[in-house]
């Protein structure tokens, strides 16, 4: 009999087990994760950025999570030592079209009380990027770079250091609940607690159906791929570079990421993955594919933005496709500067009514708390989330 278990031991279960912990010491906290080891997927993928909190809608759980949590972010980097570089992004507007969409997402950060904002001209850009081109663009110098493995790892020392259990290599088959308690059965073993928090990023509504049969989204995997420049091109990108993004598009477009384990990524583009842990183009589950095609959600996302989603299928295939739009940011690049890089994918929540899911979405009910959407930034966002669930908990349980 445990207070409070956690199920998924990627960055947002692990800093929300951290925060309850340090609001209340004294409660028992267990851990479990499937695999055999911690942040493998979501958090072990990620493309270590630092998120300022700049494309978020003012007021939301993304946007004031994001703030909050970049500043915890940094705090704790610097208690534990881990390496971070707040190096500042550009974000580059290459078409005139594009123009107004810059303003507007100049403007959206202001209203989330980002500072330093600094408006580059078409000069001013090469100073800080002299590869890149576009007509205008603007430096946001709270955006850095991270291992967010590092990070979770950390998290999860600290967490054992402090008397929580965790178990790896436990998945949860079955959740039933009693009175006052919820019992959780895994493949190795069953437990008993007061209150089960569910971050299981990529199968979080499959946890989340076995407490709320009649929760009405789905997750929907997109991969992510990259390509890392050849090391004597990396001189062509000194820190961050992000296009505009395109409002018929829910994701930011291919950009260019330095990375804190040394390298440039180029990427991503968004694709639906075959299989919910599908890393690979072959990777395939039909019984998961079938259940993405078949969600009427889904059909009306890929009923709107099936041009944008052909255009990144296309890309995904083809490499020469890949570079002419990494091609839009640093025309120097080509195809022969660029290797093949790793891919991760991301647990995208997807209503019934057809719509992705645009904030975190957190559900609670007695006993028990669903994490059904946290995508990008919950790693930059995750002390902070973990914050908010650590108050719904404490009144659940206290």
């Amino acid at each position: 009999m445990v207070d409070v278990l956690v199920i998924g031991g990627g960055i947002v279960g692990l800093a929300t087990a951290l925060q309850i912990q340090k609001s209340n010491p004294s409660l028992t906290i267990l851990l479990i994760e499937k695999e055999r080891v911690l942040a493998k997927h979501q958090t072990g993928n990620n493309s270590g950025v630092i998120h300022s909190g700049l494309y978020y809608k003012p007021g939301s759980l993304k946007a004031m999570n994001c703030i909050r949590g970049h500043h915890l972010l940094l705090d704790f980097c610097k208690e534990n030592e881990i390496k971070f570089d707040l190096c500042g992004k550009i974000v580059v507007a290459t078409e005139t079209h594009e123009l107004p969409l810059l303003q507007n997402l100049f403007e959206r950060g202001k209203e989330n009380g980002l500072n330093g904002f600094k408006k580059l001209s078409k000069d001013q850009l090469k100073e800080y990027e002299p590869h890149v081109a576009g007509l205008e663009g603007f430096f946001v110098p709270q955006t850095g770079i991270v291992d967010y493995t590092k990070v979770a790892l950390k998290y999860g020392e600290l967490l054992q250091k402090n008397g929580a259990e965790i178990k790896l290599g436990e998945r949860v088959t079955d959740i039933r609940k009693g009175t006052g308690h919820v019992e959780v059965i895994t493949t190795q073993s069953n437990y008993t607690s007061r209150l089960v928090i569910n971050c299981a990023g990529l199968y979080s509504d499959k946890i989340a159906q076995l407490t709320v049969p009649s929760v009405d989204v789905k997750i929907i995997p997109f991969r992510g791929e990259y390509y890392k420049l050849k090391k004597e091109k990396e001189y062509l990108v000194k820190n961050l570079i992000y296009p505009v993004p395109d409002p018929n598009f829910p994701f930011l477009g291919v950009h260019f990421t330095r990375m804190a384990k040394g390298g440039v990524e180029a990427g991503p583009n968004a694709v639906l993955a075959f299989k919910r842990e599908g890393y690979k183009k072959s990777d395939i589950n039909f019984s998961e594919l079938a259940e993405s095609l078949a969600w009427p959600g889904f059909q009306k996302v890929a009923a709107k933005y099936w041009r944008t989603g052909f255009g990144e299928m296309y890309r995904s295939f083809s490499k020469s496709a890949f570079t002419k739009a990494l091609q839009k940011l640093v025309p120097e690049i080509q195809e022969h500067d660029l290797t093949e890089g790793g891919a991760g994918v991301r647990a995208q929540a997807c209503s019934r009514t057809g719509g992705l899911v645009d904030d975190f979405l957190i559900l609670e009910e007695k006993n028990v708390i669903n994490v059904c959407n946290a995508p990008s930034p919950a790693a930059t966002s995750s002390l902070a989330i973990g914050e908010t669930i650590a108050a719904r908990a404490l009144k659940q349980i206290q």
